[in-house]
C-alpha cells in the first residue's frame, strides 16, 4: 500500500507523530508537505493528495489541518475521493467498514499524538466490509458521475 500525506502549518507536529505507526504497519508514504510551521494555504496541500487519491497514483491519503475541515471540504471536491474527518477512533474504524473511505482527515489542534496514532492503526487495519454499503457507495458514484459531467 502507498499513502499520500500533506498537511498544513496547523498539522506539521501531528504528522511526525503518525509516520512511524505508517511505518510499522509497513505501510509506504510520501509526504507531500508541508514541512515545517510557516504558515501556509491548506488548499494547496489538500489539493495535491486528494489529486494523487483521486488519479490512483496512492491507494490512500491523510491530510491534516488545525480543525480538519478546510481540509475535508478541499478533498471531497474531487472525484473518487471519500474523505472521512476522524477524532476518534470509533469514527475511523466505521469510515473504513462502512464508506471505504480513502482518505483520512485529522485534527491538528484537536486531538493529540497518541489519539492520532490509535486512529491512524484503526483506520489502516480496518477492511471494507461490503454488502449493503457497496450498494450505497455505488450511489455516491453515481451522483458523482452525474455532477462532474
Amino acid at each position: 500500500m502507498k499513502v499520500a500525506i500533506g498537511c498544513d502549518h496547523a498539522g506539521v507536529a501531528l504528522k511526525n507523530e503518525i509516520v512511524p505507526v505508517l511505518s510499522d504497519l509497513g505501510i509506504e508514504w510520501e509526504d507531500l508537505g508541508t514541512k515545517d510551521e510557516q504558515s501556509v494555504d491548506y488548499p494547496d496541500f489538500g489539493e495535491k493528495v486528494s489529486d494523487f487519491v483521486s488519479k490512483g497514483r496512492v491507494d490512500r491519503g491523510i491530510l491534516i489541518c488545525g480543525t480538519g475541515i478546510g481540509m475535508s471540504i478541499v478533498a471531497n471536491k474531487f472525484p473518487n475521493v471519500r474523505a472521512a474527518l476522524c477524532s476518534e477512533t470509533y469514527s475511523a474504524k466505521m469510515s473504513r467498514l462502512h464508506n471505504d473511505a480513502n482518505l483520512l482527515v485529522l485534527p491538528g489542534r484537536i486531538i493529540d499524538g497518541k489519539t492520532a496514532r490509535d486512529i491512524v492503526n484503526v483506520w489502516f487495519t480496518t477492511s471494507f466490509e461490503g454488502g449493503r454499503h457497496q450498494g450505497r457507495l455505488d450511489k455516491i458514484k453515481a451522483i458523482e458521475s452525474r455532477l462532474c459531467k
